[in-house]
């Protein structure tokens, strides 16, 4: 899917985005033993064909299937919420089911224990339907040439392994070491597994794995290790997939009866008027201190708990069922969060700190969130820097 299409942010996807920015290109060969068996190819030409794979124009290949999303940070216990906001994601497994035709014919479902969301898009017609509160939206484009993709969408928080993999991918350069481990099979695709590693040792990341599908090179899975752990801190994955073209009915949606249906009507003139949310205005709020693996975002504090109220308003609204409540729920997180914060204190100020497996976070007292993929002495080294 193209990028803006079906993303929100959120905490374990925002270290993504902050550790993904440096892969080096060294010409480590394939290692190919074990089963199955793949050509080989040299980590170069692998890190090549990824790239090509997620940012080819055409998308992905017509395909549905079942992606897995599991989140390991260490987190103490978090408050109770609802099963599908993005707080949920911060621990636990969680998956979404989708089917692709292509960029203007998809469908994502979110299944929890007690309902179940849907996005729906076939052609200009945009469904959201959300069988908790029986409700659902109907967004519909109206003339005018803007990519669809613009149009005003509710979206579930999963992300696919190709969005994931194109954050690591995005930016090249000599701050990683990149090899290739044995060949894998991921949802029944044999595929090769591309391994970077940070050189920084102040990277919290031990190494970033990339199963890509053995014949296409499409992203299948991306596991996140920390530093002394076995298993993956954060990984995405499909767990089934079928390559080829969804049928038709996936994309028709009817509502039940009794639900409540409310309808949003986009033109030319309102595509771009204001977001969706308040991923634009985080998105201007953001500075980044460093660069690659060690880069740490800071933003307003409030940055988190004002986005559920940042994209209210005409457009804003055709997301307001799937965010109801996240604004509580998040000021609920992090309270709970900050019982277990470290104080810290600095020529900068002082603020209260908590480090995961994963990620390093710094709330400092003058009003500024610190993120990053680094050690504490990396963080608190970045709340000085103006």
């Amino acid at each position: 899917m193209r990028r803006g299409t079906f993303v929100r942010w959120g905490v374990p996807i925002a270290a993504a985005a902050v550790i993904g920015g440096a892969i080096g290109a060294g010409p480590v060969i394939a290692a190919v033993s074990g089963d199955p068996v793949l050509p080989e190819r040299s980590a170069q030409q692998l890190l090549a064909d990824a790239t090509r794979a997620t940012e080819k124009s055409e998308g992905m290949p017509p395909m549905s299937g079942t992606v897995q999303q599991t989140a390991s940070l260490g987190l103490p216990a978090l408050p109770s919420g609802g099963e599908g906001s993005p707080l949920s994601l911060l621990s636990g497994s969680h998956e979404v089911k989708l089917w692709y035709g292509d960029e203007n014919k998809m469908r994502l479902a979110l299944p929890t224990q007690f309902n179940e969301t849907n996005v729906i898009v076939n052609g200009d017609q945009v469904w959201y339907w959300n069988s908790d509160d029986n409700a659902a939206i109907s967004i519909k484009h109206e003339g005018g040439d803007h990519p669809r993709e613009e149009l005003p969408t509710p979206t579930p928080s999963v992300m696919t392994p190709d969005q994931v993999a194109q954050r690591f991918l995005e930016q090249v350069d000599e701050s990683t070491t990149i090899s290739v481990s044995n060949t894998a099979e991921v949802a029944g695709r044999p595929a090769y597994q591309l391994v970077l590693s940070p050189k920084d040792p102040a990277s919290l990341v031990q190494e970033v794995r990339v199963a890509l599908d053995g014949e296409l090179f499409m992203p299948l899975q991306v596991q996140v290790f920390a530093k002394g752990s076995a298993e993956p801190a954060f990984q995405v994955g499909f767990t089934q997939l079928t390559l080829s073209a969804p049928a038709e009915e996936n994309f028709v949606f009817t509502p039940p009866p009794g639900a409540k249906v409310e309808e949003k009507t986009f033109g030319p003139s309102d595509v771009n008027r204001e977001p969706v949310d308040g991923a634009e205005q985080t998105a201007a709020d953001v500075k980044v201190r460093g660069e690659g693996w060690t880069a740490v975002a800071v933003l307003p504090a409030d940055s988190l708990t004002g986005q559920a109220e940042a994209g209210k308003g005409d457009a804003g609204d055709a997301g307001d069922a799937g965010d109801a409540g996240d604004d509580a729920g998040t000021r609920a997180l992090l309270d709970s969060v900050l019982k277990s914060a470290t104080p810290v204190s600095g020529a900068w100020g002082s603020g209260k700190l908590i480090k995961t497996k994963l990620v390093t976070v710094l709330l400092t007292d003058d009003g500024r969130l610190l993120i990053g993929a680094v050690t504490p002495e990396e963080i608190v080294k970045a709340a000085g820097v103006q």
